[in-house]
């Protein structure tokens, strides 16, 4: 995490607040704008998870302790005036509390958006990897190395052509889902970021 700022040299506001700006930073979108006092600063610098202030509860909050949906902390810093923070994040599921990715996103910008899930999801897997909590399937394959992810990758993949045979669009769409899910894994393990395999589809597509 790279901090650009410090706290003894932030202007907060009458009310010790400064606002945040959220992003999200690998697709550069703004996910939030909220505010921040000190104390919630410096946690969010020690925790590399973002700490906010709630100014209808008057109280700190975690983003993401009840719901799970976090966000980790890429960079952050403060503008030209010190009154304002950018704070760079990968989420790890939707910012707005309507469950949304963005709480700037329109009904409209809904179904596009909702391609994000597999950046969310690689984040997720990413933070398996690290941390391996124990009992989670996905520690399971990261211990069980290579071979393991292959063999269930071959085998998700015989189940979505088993499932398009049967011509069930609900099981298809599970059977895929898992198979995306696997890929992802061998993405990680291979080290090799969705990013990367996304831009080959867009060149691809552009050269069309």
């Amino acid at each position: 995490m790279k901090v650009d700022l410090n706290p003894n040299e932030m202007k907060f506001d009458a009310k010790g607040l400064i606002p945040a700006i959220v992003q999200d930073a690998e697709q550069g979108d703004v996910l939030t704008l909220a505010y921040m006092n000190r104390e919630s600063l410096e946690r969010t610098i020690e925790s590399g998870e973002t700490w906010f202030y709630s100014r209808s509860r008057q109280e700190l909050w975690h983003k993401g302790a009840t719901s799970g949906n976090r966000q980790r902390v890429v960079s952050i810093q403060a503008d030209c005036d010190q009154d304002a923070i950018l704070v760079r994040v990968r989420p790890l599921g939707p910012a707005c509390h309507t469950g949304s990715y963005s709480c700037f996103q329109s009904s409209s910008e809904q179904q596009v958006t909702q391609t994000t899930i597999l950046q969310q999801l690689e984040a997720l897997i990413a933070e398996r990897e690290q941390e391996r909590p124990e009992g989670a399937y996905t520690t399971y394959l990261f211990e069980q190395g290579l071979d393991k992810i292959l063999k269930k990758v071959g085998e998700e993949s015989s189940e979505v052509i088993i499932a398009a045979k049967n011509h069930s669009a609900h099981e298809l769409s599970n059977e895929a889902a898992d198979l995306l899910y696997h890929l992802l894994v061998l993405l990680r393990q291979q080290q090799l970021p969705l990013a990367d395999v996304l831009s080959v589809l867009a060149e691809r597509h552009q050269n069309k």
